[in-house]
């Protein structure tokens, strides 16, 4: 019994060690680290258009790749999209609170594009809307032998309590790594991704490979994005400026397979917009629309940050593609205009996180800012800010570009944790005051927690932090 005590004792105590380890560098200190890690199977390289992941669904014009995505500002409608391959047929969404018992139907839109000589298939897109807080729905799309079955699950009503967890995923593409990330974060218990920008990486290809590179893709997600929402954010690989093939028309292939409720934000444009889910305020930007001042997102990010109600949502979150702070060599100092222009509302407006792509690693930052910084005067260096956000940068995803390993050496002081490797993230909001965040490094086929950090809302953190200074200056009047 006492040998049986002693061990016990012993490993509490490495448990605990390994604890302060975890989350000594929680959200402001100054011992940044930089993994190790390297990994050494499953090259970057794409999946072949045989594999079964690819796979077409059975029977004459089947939908395929489908994906939904939240439909209105709060979270009460879905917009779902397919794709029928042979002819149009019916844009209805039949659907229920029951198995296969659709008791509603919607009419949805039908559009094709063509890029190069590539014709798209006949992509359909479908509101959804008047839908129940925290209510699964079974959908059917489809004709006869051909339709096919799915479900979702709408998100608790607003409130500053509702919990919730997010995964992040950025810059995935269709390689194995790719599948590696998406199957573990399937398994993570999300229940809605923000994704951080460049979906397909068609445009690695060249003709009529990059709209079958675009379908490839839309089958391989739909596993999880025809049963949760998918919340779209574009990256540089969208944009597809190719003069050589006669396509000039930037985000042609991304707007018209991926919508986005813009309109819901006032929003004039799908590739900035904002949503509310549960505890949280998503704002979405465009790092590669015009940003400037008097410009379109200039003026609409100035309105929308004075429609952010941290009492019914104290979760703001904003999702971009190229990261604002960053220190790896890739992509190194390319956020730099968007924080010259937008960093001080962030600040202001207390954002809790900014997660971003691009960056083909992982990287996470402590609370700072450089606010005072310009090309004429003041501190070129970023400062510990409480007000701050949290910057990470997520792409990560298993694209075949591979993976950014040139870090910069010593660590910056603002980088609190960095590692060259793929996998996910989940961001599990617990209340108001306090969220869970996890960074899964796809250890060579396998999931593996690496980073982990309990966060403490902005809003809420500096409330408290308020109230408890004026108790004690009025406990120091008495």
């Amino acid at each position: 019994m006492l040998l049986a005590s002693r061990l016990l004792r012993l490993q509490l105590f490495r448990f605990v060690i390994i604890l302060v380890l975890v989350f000594s560098h929680v959200e402001n200190g100054n011992a940044g680290l930089t993994s190790t890690f390297v990994r050494t199977q499953w090259p970057a390289a794409d999946i072949p258009l045989d594999n079964k992941v690819f796979a077409i669904p059975k029977g004459y014009n089947a939908p395929q790749q489908v994906h939904i995505t939240q439909g209105d500002y709060d979270g009460k409608a879905v917009i779902i999209s397919w794709v029928t391959p042979d002819e149009p047929g019916s844009s209805t969404v039949k659907y229920g609170a029951s198995e296969k018992s659709y008791d509603f139907s919607a009419e949805g839109t039908v559009t094709n594009y063509t890029f190069y000589k590539y014709k798209s298939g006949y992509i359909h897109h479908c509101l959804v809307d008047g839908l129940e807080y925290d209510s699964k729905y079974y959908y059917n799309l489809g004709e006869g032998d051909s339709s096919r079955d799915f479900w979702f699950q709408t998100p608790p009503k607003i409130d500053p309590d509702a919990s919730y967890t997010f995964g992040i995923i950025g810059d995935l593409g269709q390689t194995y790594n790719s599948l590696f990330t998406l199957e573990h974060y399937m398994k993570s218990g999300g229940q809605s991704v923000l994704f951080a920008g460049d979906l397909s990486y068609a445009d690695r290809y060249q003709y009529d490979d990059v709209g079958t590179r675009w379908d490839s893709w839309g089958r391989l997600v739909e596993q999880s994005a025809a049963y949760q929402p998918w919340i779209w954010s574009a990256g540089n690989h969208e944009i597809e400026y190719m003069p050589e093939m006669d396509e000039v028309l930037p985000f042609k292939s991304f707007l018209h397979r991926f919508v986005t409720p813009y309109t819901a934000s006032k929003s004039t444009n799908p590739l900035w917009y904002a949503i509310r889910r549960a505890s949280a305020h998503i704002i979405v930007l465009s790092s590669y629309s015009p940003f400037v001042k008097y410009t379109p997102q200039w003026m609409w990010l100035r309105e929308e940050l004075t429609r952010v109600n941290r009492e019914k949502t104290p979760w703001l979150i904003v999702v971009m593609h190229v990261p604002i702070y960053n220190s790896n060599a890739a992509h190194y100092m390319e956020g730099e205009s968007m924080r010259a222009v937008f960093e001080s509302w962030f600040v202001r407006s207390k954002v809790d996180f900014i997660f971003a792509g691009h960056v083909h690693a992982y990287e996470r930052s402590y609370r700072i800012s450089n606010l005072h910084f310009n090309v004429s005067t003041g501190d070129r260096y970023p400062v510990p800010d409480k007000s701050a956000p949290v910057y990470l940068t997520v792409g990560d995803g298993g694209n075949q570009e591979g993976l950014a390993g040139r870090f910069f050496d010593p660590q910056p002081d603002y980088s609190a944790f960095r590692e060259a490797s793929y996998g996910h993230s989940t961001l599990e909001i617990r209340n108001r005051t306090h969220a869970f965040y996890h960074w899964n490094r796809n250890d060579d086929g396998k999931p593996v927690t690496t980073d982990s950090v309990i966060f403490h809302n902005q809003y809420w953190a500096n409330n408290l932090r308020r109230r408890r200074h004026l108790k004690a200056r009025e406990h120091a009047s008495h």
